[in-house]
């Protein structure tokens, strides 16, 4: 049998070496020769083929094209992505055929065949992407263990990471490995891979299931298909073939295009490699039938191999966000939906899985986030056959989405993330946000701001005194907040009437701002643009305005409701307020809240569900940074509860919790660091007191905590000792001296077998420097605490260890550890396998130690 098949060989692979060696007919010469028409010496054999195939009984022949764009088998359903049942005499005519071909190839001419570099079967290529090249159409055929041939196959490779895909051109692209670098691999050893990753037969159909980057019911798959939809009850079950690429090598981005004419859709799939080892993918599809198609769900999902058998993802609630909640992978669907409009306190954020036992520094583990800031879904999927995905995408709600002819809906990216430990996979993330060209590249500014010091008592005089103290300790940027617009003295009004308030500001804000920037500080500004209360002038002028269903509004939240934003009237009103407000004083940084979930979020203009105003707000924030591009906005949300990739594409920071008690922020840190670098996430000095929960804390142990962020202050520090003052300086002055490093390097979280000790640091990119925090968060049962290892530095340099910064009160008999008594000079090496004493704090506190190479 052609390319050592066996002759046990299923009909479809028979089938492909038929196609194959039609279209070598025309594409292989004996020595380049050909004849007076240009054909080649296997134009004959492929007549042949159409003639014994056409004289089969119930054939119904179609010429067989022979020219430069490539021959194809064409006759009763044989063609590109369409195979019927083959009957055993066609078989045999075909293998026949294929053997007769063996034959008449001269040896030289079956060397240069087989030597081919890789198999590919794709129709005729579109033109091909700007910046990318086509996949050729031109088969290469080569064989394989199995019984399956592979179109093409494409290992790119970044930050550590390995990304195999199988492009065949009868069906969508899939991912052979996902995970550690491979290295550099030839086409042979693909091709191997392809073959040894190959399905086995499950007890389901009669063939291997193959899972695709968008999984179909038609390929046998029994978990959850990828697109859910339908065109008016028919078209429910896609198959989609005719698949071309676009490959950009380079770039590391493959681009696949497919059909379903029997559906009338297509389909389009991006898949990158990100230079950070990020994979980053998406899915579009476009109604090409002339009835309407409800799209239900678009997911992408990226397989997880069997060694994953743990998961790990997040919840939370308000002022309590990035609760970690870990499991073991059992056969099941492990479903996080979120159906609040919004990203949610409760938000997966990442969902992990990993080796057993995992940790920040070891284990392998494959991560997803779904990058979207309204309802979206994120699962992780395992079936009995052991095929495990990770899969995500947006939640789309009944009726929400009905695509006409030529429409087109298009996923969020999907982004996947691969380590070995927790803080491998984290880093993939802050690497790729650190690279985008909108990365906020100046210093992160010292904030003040004013919630917790004032909150609805927008005094000037008690705001100048705040001013004064503000820059006296260093601040860098001064925030008003909540209660300066019109009929804004309580949260139950106002919202929506974004003009100041001319009885509390009769000079309108610019006493205050000016002395600000007097003082030489940035402005800053809170608003809510999404909400308004009905208590508003602009709700009483407009309640067409108002995102509600059935004739009636949604129930209130916080006293408010939320506006329709995809409604154009409604879109250029919040735009022309915001831009006038940030123009007229000068607004350097807007702290952008949303304080509600979306309930009954229906359109008065459309009747359908929030899908359209998570893109109008993302067109309101593109928007205002177009119109004043050196704006900063920060992702304010009841907290924590908008902090995604989609939202950061536009903003510059989120506000990781309400919650600015330290003992809760050490925990939203912890977990929020896996999505984002400190740089992005706010985070405050509040009062001796903590709004939030009523306990109190020692400043050293406040600021120490809001150090490893975006600092700041929330705090009426005019009501502040002279001492606290004094300390509070001192901090600001620290936070600025290690802000470099903070704000680019690696982050480091220690796993360490105690509970309540935590250690966690950020390292230099080069590993010249330092800076970790001992935490004590509880009475550990045994004491002392213990040594703590330091990973993350050079092993071969040797570091000096020193104290920096007020330390936290000692328990009762204890004394402090050498290194905080004097200078310790310690290899990365003894560090990483012996580490160093912990200081026995009391709870509640913390240390610092700074480590610089030597």
């Amino acid at each position: 049998m052609l390319f050592g098949r066996d002759p046990s060989a299923r009909e479809d692979a028979v089938l492909d070496d038929a196609r194959i060696v039609a279209f070598a007919g025309d594409s292989v010469t004996d020595g380049g020769r050909r004849d007076d028409a240009g054909r080649g010496p296997g134009h004959g054999w492929v007549r042949t083929v159409a003639d014994e195939l056409a004289a089969r009984p119930g054939a119904t022949p179609r010429p067989v094209n022979s020219g430069a764009s490539g021959n194809r088998l064409v006759d009763r359903g044989v063609g590109m992505g369409h195979r019927p049942p083959l009957e055993r005499p066609e078989i045999e005519v075909i293998r026949r055929l294929a053997e007769r071909w063996d034959a008449v190839l001269a040896p030289a001419d079956r060397e240069m065949w087989t030597r081919a570099t890789r198999p590919t079967w794709a129709p005729r290529a579109r033109r091909p992407l700007a910046g990318h090249r086509a996949v050729p159409p031109t088969p290469t055929p080569t064989p394989h263990r199995g019984d399956r041939m592979i179109a093409s196959i494409v290992h790119l490779r970044a930050g550590g990471v390995s990304l195999v895909l199988d492009l065949p051109g009868d069906t969508l692209p899939a991912v052979l490995h996902w995970g550690a670098d491979l290295g550099p691999v030839g086409q042979d050893e693909l091709r191997d891979l392809a073959g040894t990753v190959a399905p086995l037969l499950e007890n389901a159909v009669d063939v291997p299931v193959r899972v695709s980057l968008l999984p179909e019911h038609s390929a046998g798959w029994m978990g959850a298909p990828a697109l859910l939809g339908h065109g008016g009850g028919d078209a429910w079950s896609t198959r989609f073939g005719a698949t071309e690429y676009a490959v950009d090598e380079a770039g590391r981005r493959v681009v696949a295009r497919a059909s379903d004419p029997a559906a009338g859709l297509a389909l389009e799939v991006e898949v990158e490699l990100l230079a950070s080892g990020l994979v980053r993918t998406r899915a579009a599809v476009t109604n090409t039938a002339d009835r309407p198609f409800s799209v239900e769900q678009l997911a992408v999902a990226l397989p997880v191999p069997p060694v994953a058998t743990e998961l790990l993802d997040q919840a939370g609630r308000w002022s309590r966000e990035r609760v970690p909640q870990r499991r073991a992978i059992t056969v099941a669907m492990h479903l996080r939906e979120n159906r609040r409009g919004r990203t949610g306190t409760d938000a997966a954020t990442v969902l992990m899985a990993g080796e057993a036992g995992f940790g920040f520094g070891g284990g392998e583990v494959w991560g997803l986030h779904v990058g979207f800031s309204g309802n979206h879904r994120s699962y992780l999927e395992r079936m009995t056959s052991g095929r495990t995905l990770l899969a995500g995408g947006e939640l789309l709600l009944p009726g929400e989405l009905a695509l006409a002819r030529d429409e087109t809906y298009r996923s969020p990216w999907i982004h996947g993330t691969y380590g070995v430990g927790l803080d491998d996979a984290a880093a993939r993330f802050h690497e790729h946000l650190r690279s985008r060209p909108q990365h906020p590249r100046s210093t992160r500014p010292v904030v003040l701001n004013t919630w917790e010091a004032v909150y609805f008592d927008h005094d000037l005089d008690r705001l100048l005194d705040l001013v004064e103290r503000a820059a006296e300790v260093g601040v860098e940027r001064f925030v008003l907040d909540d209660g300066w617009f019109r009929g804004r003295r309580s949260d139950d009004a106002g919202l929506g009437d974004w003009y100041v308030d001319e009885d509390v500001w009769p000079k309108g804000l610019h006493p205050l701002v000016d002395r600000v920037k007097e003082r030489g500080m940035e402005f800053g500004l809170w608003v809510e643009p999404e909400m308004v209360n009905p208590d508003s002038d602009l709700a009483r002028a407009h309640p067409e305005w108002i995102l509600q269903t059935g004739g009636r509004l949604p129930l209130e939240a916080r006293r408010q409701q939320v506006l329709d934003l995809a409604q154009p009237e409604a879109y250029a009103h919040i735009l022309e307020r915001l831009s006038s407000l940030v123009t007229e004083y000068g607004v350097a940084y807007l702290k952008w809240d949303h304080n509600r979930d979306l309930v009954e979020a229906g359109s008065t203009a459309t009747g359908r569900a929030g899908h359209a105003q998570t893109l109008a707000v993302y067109r309101l924030l593109d928007g205002l940074k177009a119109a004043h591009p050196r704006l900063e906005i920060e992702s304010c949300s009841s907290g924590g509860a908008r902090v995604d990739l989609g939202i950061l594409e536009r903003t510059d920071r989120i506000w990781a919790s309400d919650c600015i008690d330290p003992h809760e922020r050490q925990q939203i840190l912890r977990w929020t660091a896996q999505l984002l670098p400190a740089e992005l996430v706010g985070s405050q000095v509040g009062s001796p007191v903590s709004h939030s929960t009523g306990r109190t804390h020692d400043l050293s142990f406040r600021a120490a905590t809001a150090l490893f962020g975006s600092f700041g202050i929330e705090w009426d520090i005019t009501r502040a000792s002279v001492e606290e003052r004094a300390e509070l300086a001192e901090w600001v002055a620290l936070a600025k001296r290690f802000r470099p490093l903070l704000h680019s390097g690696r982050t480091v979280r220690v796993d360490h077998p105690v509970d309540a000790v935590w250690a966690h640091g950020v390292v230099a990119q080069d590993r010249s420097e330092a800076l970790f925090a001992f935490v004590m968060m509880d009475r550990p049962s045994c004491w002392p605490p213990g040594l703590v290892r330091i990973p993350g530095l050079d092993p071969d340099r040797r570091y000096r260890l020193a104290p920096v910064g007020p330390s936290g009160p000692l328990a009762t008999n204890n004394d402090a550890p050498s290194w905080q008594r004097g200078e310790v000079t310690l290899s990365g090496r003894a560090l990483a396998a012996v580490g160093i004493q912990a200081p026995p704090l009391q709870p509640d506190h913390a240390a610092l130690v700074h480590l610089r190479a030597l």
